[in-house]
């Protein structure tokens, strides 16, 4: 019997931050996660009824993954083993998957292995987890911030349910701070504290979702006001002593990860859907988290086309201009060009009918048969040229009224692009119609092989 253990334990429990006292000490005090976690959803189910298979828990920092690993060592009936991936190698992860085995032989009992942060583990260390997770030998939990289909391999994933967690609410956060304020043994229940509203919104802002980060800056404003005042002096929080208890959020942006790829669709499909507000939102968010102008330029540049086309002819021009003067000028004044352009894009009109047709030729370029140039319209600038009946009966435009004529182009009947009736596309439908019906159909041509439409 260890006299000491209890000294020591509580000694430790002491310097403690808070957001680790605070952590919730059964499923019920957990906060957030309801999708998976609230009552009757899957994992509330699997963990009350001992059922729990390997899983993968991804999420930002600070939303519970870690919280709810440390609560399945308690629902589990299993011994519990936690590793942080970047302080582990091959060999110790062997000892553990090694020692689980023996467990399990020996007296029936199931081993919880959770490895934090799983996505610093390399290819080698993940796939010696792979047998012992598949055989069930070994109940996986990993967590990660990193999107699990790019940072864990294929083979771990299909052995495991993945759950992928949420900011907390503002509510959320403010209901932690509000009980670390009230609670006497883990928290500041025994303080004389008041704590202005505005100080808990702007935590509950300015935390982003991050449980952690929200508690900390409660400690840092508390234990500021009793070293200046002393823990028997009432302590009110303000505002400005919030603000200055928390720093600038960090915008969690990985240039290369999900993230920016999860960004750059939010924008494109807010330009698309036609919502200013969210399109220049968008293009804030990865400004200000060091998203390269350029990118967001050429994302802008290829929407103009794609989305937009001939509804407004000028959006490509906007699109050009923005992307030159990005070049040319950078950041931060770059920011101006960009939100001008995306508001530009968001305000079009819309239409994806010239990407629909490029698209379309593309496919019967790469798939279908190779269609000939047709006679006619075949190049005559050297001398041989019209005895091979090159050019014969071709009809220049300008020559017939309103610089029009019908004539075959293409050498089969096919129509690719087909105009919609929004924006300047309506005129350009209108105006098509007009010349198709303008005059009979000239499109016969003269000479061998010629094809008529």
């Amino acid at each position: 019997m260890d006299l000491f253990a209890d000294v020591r334990d509580k000694n430790i429990r002491r310097v403690a931050p808070l957001a680790v006292r605070m952590r919730p000490q059964n499923l019920d005090e957990f906060v957030g996660q309801q999708h998976f976690l609230g009552p009757g959803k899957l994992l509330r189910r699997m963990l009350q009824a001992d059922r729990l298979t390997s899983v993968l828990f991804y999420g930002p920092p600070g939303t519970g993954k870690t919280t709810l690993a440390l609560l399945i060592a308690q629902y589990s009936k299993a011994h519990f083993e936690q590793v942080n991936a970047a302080a582990v190698g091959v060999k110790e992860v062997r000892a553990i998957l090694d020692a689980a085995r023996e467990r399990l032989a020996t007296g029936g009992l199931r081993t919880v292995f959770f490895v934090d942060e799983i996505h610093r583990f390399n290819r080698a260390q993940q796939d010696i987890l792979l047998g012992d997770v598949e055989s069930g030998q070994v109940l996986l939990v990993g967590a990660t911030t990193e999107n699990p289909f790019f940072a864990v391999n294929s083979p771990l994933i299909s052995r495991s349910q993945i759950f992928q967690f949420g900011p907390l609410s503002e509510e959320e956060i403010k209901g932690l701070l509000v009980r670390a304020i009230a609670d006497p043994d883990r928290g500041y229940g025994k303080l004389s504290i008041r704590i202005d509203d505005a100080a808990l919104d702007h935590w509950a802002t300015t935390s982003d979702g991050d449980a952690r980060r929200a508690l900390g800056a409660l400690e840092v404003a508390i234990r500021s006001q009793i070293a200046e005042q002393g823990e028997d002096h009432p302590i009110h929080i303000t505002l400005p002593i919030a603000e200055e208890s928390i720093q600038r959020k960090a915008i969690v942006y990985d240039a290369t990860g999900d993230e920016h790829y999860d960004a750059a669709s939010a924008l494109i499909k807010s330009m698309r859907g036609s919502d200013p507000d969210a399109a220049v939102y968008w293009v804030a968010r990865m400004l200000e988290a060091g998203e390269d102008p350029r990118f967001i330029a050429r994302r802008i540049a290829i929407l103009a086309s794609e989305d937009i086309g001939n509804a407004d002819p000028r959006a490509i021009q906007v699109a050009a201009s923005a992307y030159a003067i990005v070049e040319r000028i950078g950041m931060p004044e770059a920011q101006l060009t960009l939100g001008q352009a995306a508001i530009y894009m968001a305000t079009a009109p819309k239409s994806n009918a010239s990407a629909k047709a490029i698209w379309s030729a593309m496919e019967d370029v790469r798939n279908g048969r190779t269609i000939p140039v047709p006679r006619h319209l075949r190049d005559t600038h050297y001398s041989g040229a019209t005895r091979l009946g090159h050019g014969n009966g071709y009809q220049y435009a300008h020559d017939h009224p309103g610089g029009y004529v019908q004539q075959d182009y293409l050498g089969v009947d096919k129509e690719y692009y087909v105009p919609t009736d929004r924006g300047y596309e309506a005129q350009i439908a209108a105006r098509m119609a007009q010349l198709k019906q303008a005059q009979p159909d000239n499109s016969s041509n003269p000479g061998e092989n010629s094809v008529s439409k």
